[in-house]
């Protein structure tokens, strides 16, 4: 199977009501994709596996709503990392601006 008919939408039932988020995956396979929500219509979010060309090596990460991660999640952070209990102010397309990684 190819193209968009190989694509199927997940929509997660949070505290009893559907997510505006759609997760696509493969239909076939069931590789995740990538994420869409209409709250965002300008912003498509694509699974990190779902990437199948090569990426330079970001200078930081960020890792994010670690004040919820379970127990035995150990944050490996480096030197340069910031690490949040939640969400940060700064957007993901921000950050990639901060680290001069876009490409317009």
């Amino acid at each position: 199977m190819e193209g968009r008919v190989s694509i199927t939408v997940y929509r997660a039932r949070i505290d009893g009501e559907i997510s505006t988020g759609e997760r696509n995956f493969c239909s076939k396979c069931g590789s995740a994709l990538w994420l869409f929500s209409l709250d965002y219509p300008r912003l498509l979010h694509p699974f990190a596996s779902s990437i199948d060309t090569e990426l330079p090596v970001p200078p930081e990460h960020t890792h994010l709503m670690v004040g919820s991660r379970a127990s035995w999640v150990e944050i490996q952070a480096g030197p340069k990392d910031q690490v949040f209990d939640e969400f940060p102010d700064e957007s993901i397309a921000d950050w990639h601006t901060r680290m001069r990684m876009t490409t317009r």
